[in-house]
């Protein structure tokens, strides 16, 4: 027996497509519409079939049984680290929260891995921003910068930004300007979709030379608003690059990992100035505005990190890296983040709600996580980086459970139960060890 199911979110990526089609036989995935490998492959594997719900190095476990030991686990912590959630969706955001204030440890999402360096340099210079449907309905200049859109988002260009066809842009990508920015190692492979659409303008940078080359066009606008005219010592794809910003209605910059300088995501060594090079672009869009209407918005790549970044505003006033060891939150990125936390042997015990990013922490800190006491809450067909001391395979959001995920742009979406299954969702996990844990110790 097959079910088909219309107007499905995909958390495949952080573009969450709400135009999707699913056509769903027993435990596989028969079709899905429109093409995307992405989104395709996400729901294939998160249909598989799940023969051990809770697991442990030993072998099988009940499910009370695995609370019970996780509880025990955290409860014998002196300060633990609850890390990832950009795979989950509200719901389980909220109770990890929660359970990280009641343990008096360390919560932290999976954007101190990708861009937490564009959040201290937005906290720091603010943001001119815009929804992406904004961007699909009034944007006649598109700017790229340090991303590869048709590997990471397959179906931005086609929904909002290159090929879409908006209210002011009825020709779509007829009545686009497109440029794409990029270490000149790598620019020359990245591509906007996988139709083989191509920019206007192609600007290769040198490795590590984003901020001058930010800090050459944010001149070159200071010179057009003072006297009224372009600066003339400047290479030709700079001024062709200005002309095109001076003609526009509307701009906008997607920037991606390459700019913010992010580990092996960004493609680039980490150099800690990340945030500068954002800063530079902010600074750039808001100058901007005096000539034309620009905005800018961050590729985020998991489908719910910026519904993880929402929840702990929310509930703490900070994005990531929260500490709660004095009982209230802090908020330092470096000292309260992942990577930096389990390179110094600070945290000794941890629970990752998705182990998707594990693999871009440095080996020191990966080193240090398999050596202490760890439980992972993560989806059926999910790669386990490490032998973890429980393991929960939790239910779906937007597949086994309803539910709400945050777009790129920040806007809400809920997520849909389509089909039933027996396993737990990452709440009742995390709400079933907390209470566990207020039984070992009252005082929480």
């Amino acid at each position: 027996m097959t079910q088909t199911f219309k107007n499905v979110v995909c958390p495949g990526c952080a573009c969450l497509c709400d135009d999707v089609t699913l056509t769903l036989g027993q435990n596989e995935l028969i079709d899905f519409q429109p093409g995307c490998s992405l989104g395709r492959n996400w729901f294939a594997s998160k249909l598989q079939k799940v023969s051990q719900a809770v697991v442990s190095p030993a072998g099988s476990l009940a499910y009370a049984d695995g609370i019970d030991r996780a509880a025990d686990l955290l409860n014998q912590a002196d300060y633990p680290l609850i890390y990832g959630l950009s795979r989950s969706s509200t719901p389980g955001q909220r109770a990890a929260v929660e359970l990280g204030e009641a343990l008096r440890g360390v919560v932290d999402t999976t954007a101190s891995l990708c861009h937490g360096p564009s959040i201290m340099a937005l906290q720091e210079f603010g943001e001119v921003t815009c929804t992406l449907g904004e961007v699909r309905n009034r944007a006649d200049l598109v700017i790229f910068w340090g991303c590869n859109p048709a590997d990471s988002h397959p179906r931005h260009a086609e929904r909002y930004s290159v090929t879409a066809k908006g209210q002011l842009i009825p020709g779509g990508r007829a009545d686009r300007k497109i440029v794409m920015i990029g270490s000149e190692d790598q620019i020359h492979q990245w591509r906007l979709d996988h139709n083989g659409t191509e920019p206007d303008l192609t600007i290769a940078v040198p490795k590590g030379k984003d901020f001058e080359m930010l800090s050459t066009l944010n001149r070159m606008v200071q010179h057009i608003t003072a006297q009224g005219k372009p600066v003339d010592d400047v290479s030709d794809d700079f001024r062709t690059l200005m002309k095109m910003i001076c003609d526009c209605h509307y701009g906008v910059f997607f920037f991606g990992l390459g700019l913010a300088e992010t580990g092996s995501w960004g493609g680039t060594e980490r150099t800690g100035i990340g945030h500068i090079n954002v800063a530079a672009l902010l600074h750039l869009v808001a100058e901007l505005n005096a000539i034309t209407r620009f905005t800018a918005r961050r590729m985020r790549l998991q489908g719910d990190v910026s519904g993880a970044d929402n929840v702990l505003c929310w509930q703490t006033a900070y994005p990531f890296a929260v500490d709660f060891s004095r009982g209230y939150p802090r908020y330092n990125p470096g000292e309260y983040t992942t990577n930096e936390l389990l390179e110094r042997g600070d945290v000794d015990a941890a629970l990752l709600v998705g182990a998707e990013t594990v693999q871009h922490l440095t080996s020191e800190a990966k080193t240090h996580l398999a050596k202490i006491p760890s439980v992972i809450l993560d989806y059926p067909g999910s790669e386990k980086p490490f032998v973890a001391d429980v393991a929960f395979t939790t239910a779906v959001y937007g597949l086994h459970a309803p539910g709400t995920a945050y777009r790129m742009d920040n806007v809400p979406l809920d997520l849909k139960k389509m089909v039933p299954s027996d396993l737990p969702t990452d709440e009742t996990v995390l709400q079933d060890l907390l209470k566990k844990l207020k039984e070992l110790d009252p005082t929480l």
